[in-house]
């Protein structure tokens, strides 16, 4: 395998120069925020491959990425980079490259001809002005309907659909005494789902005109206030225990049969798969309640300048180990979500995940997440109002508006 990989790193122009007779343990700090059990499982693939192919992975877990990110960017502005970091795909990184402090991965994506196999969405999520600055690692959604199947059956409820199908679905297991919906009420837990409401009850045009045309005036639309009202109406079927619980205790909720559904992103499914549980058969999923769209959600690793020249061979091995297909479907299967390669083998993936392979396949279905269209500030701005729309049912509807409004106008170009 190390030969394998010395000859792919001898074919690229990134100025790592391994013509050495021996690779040595070329060490890398891996900042990352993959702590569960299941996510922890996942990431060590990644370790293992690296490790294998003549690296060193120092493994550098934080919990929670609103803690990681931050303090990952401080490290790098502050010239004590780790030596890869993750982050989301889309505009997170930008200011990062605009500064100079990530080198550009254009010589590796040429050698390995990332343009024939990864999407040119996700390319084009990598990417500031014509070059190439992280490592995709996969394809995933944060929009999922999750629920168990047996207390669907007990309940005789069928899979809902849409908003309306979920509402009363939840009103069968609230009469029932069983939570509807488990969730965490963490930040960044509260503004995915609002976006999803956002993309499934207001619809494509909607959601675009928000992220992507930063629209103060769309919020003055029907379909604003239907989704607005939408999110509040989520609230009653939560249990007073949401206050910063972690999306997989929300997910082990489902699993212990405490809660009949929670709506997360395809990480979820590695905690299930940690528990034993079966897609199909012990959990059921629906992608995107109201218009079964894809938000497009990619993680990745940037790659930070200030660093030796052993780190800069480190990282393009990474870059590497990364997006070998074996790595990758190895790694997807257990973190739940979908390898980004465009020329793996899938016939191994779960239920769930077909059906997001098969959506995704229908451009009409497919939305690029929120992290693709807009910056981090405005999104911590909007969380914010999110977060307090949430925790204050006294707020309505149109006051919600307002304030989501007054955001869009601020940053509106």
């Amino acid at each position: 395998m190390l030969q394998k990989y010395r000859a792919l790193l001898g074919a690229t122009g990134l100025a790592f120069a391994l013509a050495q007779p021996a690779f040595g343990a070329e060490k890398a700090e891996v900042l990352h925020w993959w702590t569960t059990e299941a996510q922890s499982k996942a990431v060590k693939v990644f370790a293992d491959a690296f490790n294998a192919a003549g690296g060193e992975w120092v493994d550098n877990a934080i919990v929670n990425g609103d803690v990681a990110k931050p303090t990952g960017i401080n490290r790098i502005v502050g010239g004590n980079p780790p030596t890869v970091m993750m982050m989301n795909a889309g505009k997170q990184f930008g200011e990062l490259a605009d500064q100079g402090l990530l080198n550009n991965l254009d010589d590796v994506a040429a050698a390995d001809n990332w343009k024939k196999s990864l999407p040119a969405d996700v390319l084009e999520a990598v990417s500031r002005d014509g070059h190439i600055y992280a490592v995709p690692v996969n394809l995933q959604t944060p929009n999922w309907l999750w629920y168990n199947k047996a207390l669907f059956d007990k309940f005789q409820v069928q899979e809902p659909k849409t908003w309306e199908e979920f509402f009363a679905a939840a009103d069968k297991f609230k009469a029932g005494g069983i939570i509807a919906l488990a969730f965490g009420a963490q930040p960044w837990q509260q503004h995915q789902l609002f976006n999803g409401v956002l993309a499934g009850a207001g619809g494509r045009d909607l959601y675009l005109a928000v992220f992507r045309d930063k629209d103060p005036d769309a919020t003055k639309t029907p379909e604003f206030k239907r989704v607005a009202e939408t999110y509040a109406k989520i609230r009653d079927y939560t249990d007073p225990g949401t206050p910063n619980r972690s999306f997989n205790e929300a997910a082990s909720m489902l699993i212990t049969g405490k809660a009949a559904m929670h709506i997360m992103g395809d990480w979820e499914k590695g905690e299930f798969t940690a528990a034993g549980w079966v897609a199909g058969k012990d959990y059921g999923c629906v992608l995107g309640l109201g218009q079964q769209n894809f938000l497009m959600d990619s993680n990745v690793f940037i790659i930070p300048k200030g660093r030796s020249e052993s780190a800069a061979k480190a990282q393009a091995l990474m870059a590497k180990v990364m997006l070998d297909r074996d790595v990758q479907v190895k790694f997807n299967n257990l973190k739940g979500s979908m390898p980004v390669r465009n020329d793996v083998d899938t016939s191994g993936l779960d239920a769930c995940s077909k059906i997001g392979l098969e959506v995704i396949k229908d451009p009409s279905k497919q939305l690029a997440g929120p992290d693709w269209l807009a910056g981090a500030d405005m999104l911590n701005s909007l969380a914010d109002v999110v977060v307090e729309y949430w925790a204050t049912p006294s707020e309505t509807p149109d006051q919600f508006a307002a304030k989501y409004a007054a955001v869009l106008s601020e940053f509106q170009e």
